[in-house]
Formats: structure tokens, sequence, C-alpha cells
């Protein structure tokens, strides 16, 4: 599985993680968040946008992103659940490689593209129960920047 870094191009999990790791070491005593979002832009297909994010608290972050393209989705709720399967596959893999060092232990939040307002707020109970049931905190609008901001700049 790859991601891209915009500053070092495609990269495999493998690299995500340890780039992830070369980040936290820099600044050891910090305060880190490791974040997953996703968010999607439909036109003849949908293009569905997973980002990760290492968040420095306060002091900067990394981010890396990888963009799917799938047939139209059927309904809103398709989609949202489309994204928040994508992040759940996502964190699950950073998860599989961070469990092989010392970082085993991280907490992850993941952002998902639902709020209060609009047509998705019919879903957030089911879709934050998804993912704290599947162990991750999770973050809806307007503190899901994962998705909002990072995921959605790479959708268009």
């Amino acid at each position: 599985m790859y991601f891209i870094s915009p500053t070092k191009g495609r990269i495999p999990i493998e690299e995500v993680v340890k780039d992830i790791i070369a980040f936290m070491e820099e600044e050891p005593n910090a305060p880190y968040k490791l974040i997953i979002g996703t968010d999607s832009q439909a036109r003849d297909n949908v293009c569905f946008v997973t980002a990760i994010i290492v968040h420095r608290v306060g002091k900067g972050a990394r981010y890396y992103y990888q963009r799917k393209i799938m047939p139209q989705v059927k309904s809103l709720r398709h989609k949202v659940y489309t994204e928040t399967s994508l992040s759940l596959e996502a964190v699950s893999l950073l998860k599989g490689e961070l469990s092989k060092t010392s970082y085993r232990n991280m907490d992850v939040e993941i952002h998902v593209d639902i709020g209060q307002n609009g047509d998705t707020k019919e879903l957030i109970r089911e879709v934050v129960g998804w993912v704290m049931s599947s162990g991750y905190k999770v973050k809806i609008k307007p503190q899901a920047f994962g998705a909002t901001k990072v995921a959605d700049k790479y959708t268009k």
C-alpha cells in the first residue's frame, strides 16, 4: 500500500511509518496526535482521498495521502460509509506497522466528514459508534480537519 508525501513522493506504508517516527524523534518531548481522515469528490466517478497526519500539537504537522477512484456511489450514506471504511482500513495498516516499533500504543483519531449541520447529521450516531467500537477516538465537523481540510485538498 502506497501513500504520497508532498515532499518525498510516492512511498510505501513502511516508509510512511519511518518518516512519522523520524518527525516525532526530532522533538521527542512534544505532544503528538496521529490523525486519519477521508474525504471524497464526485464527478463521473468518485475520488476518495485518505490522509494520515502526524500533528506535533502547536508546532506543525506532516501528512501523507492516498487517492482511490471508485464508481459513482448511490447515496450519501454509501459515500460516508466508504470514507469511514477507508479511514479504518488505513489506520489498521498504520497500527500494524507501528506495532513493530516502540510507538505501538499511539492514540489515533479518526476524522469523519460529517457534522451537525447538513444532510450528514442523521449519520453521526451510527458512524461515531462504528469508529468508537473499532477502538478509536472520533472527531466530526468542525473539528474533523483531517478529512475536511487535508484530505479535501486532494480530492479536486
